[in-house]
């Protein structure tokens, strides 16, 4: 792994605590780990996360408005995190937390 983190350019502080997670056999725990300093970092800067699906990539305006929407809705800035899905013919899903809203039209393939 230190070679691995070596090579990204990781800080020292990084690579001694990937190390120490591996030496105790915890690797497997790294993505739960990671996920979580994240999460707690955001909540320290007041933001949260929004996954958005879209059937085509969405311009930085279309990006720039649904975040907006978003924050007015829930009252803190929103990072959003975006993927394409070929299974929706329009529309969007917005997952923030535990809320979803589904204003897609999916392709129902049934053969």
């Amino acid at each position: 792994m230190d070679a691995i983190l070596a090579k990204l350019q990781a800080s020292a502080l990084t690579r001694r605590f990937v190390g120490l997670v591996a030496h105790n056999r915890r690797l497997f725990a790294l993505p739960s780990i990671i996920a979580a300093y994240v999460k707690r970092l955001a909540d320290q800067r007041g933001e949260t996360t929004a996954e958005v699906a879209s059937a085509t990539p969405l311009s930085s305006e279309q990006l720039a408005a649904i975040a907006a929407a978003l924050k007015s809705s829930v009252g803190r800035d929103v990072v959003l995190s975006t993927r394409v899905d070929p299974g929706l013919l329009g529309g969007l899903v917005v997952k923030l937390g535990s809320r979803m809203v589904d204003s897609s039209s999916e392709q129902n393939c049934s053969g």
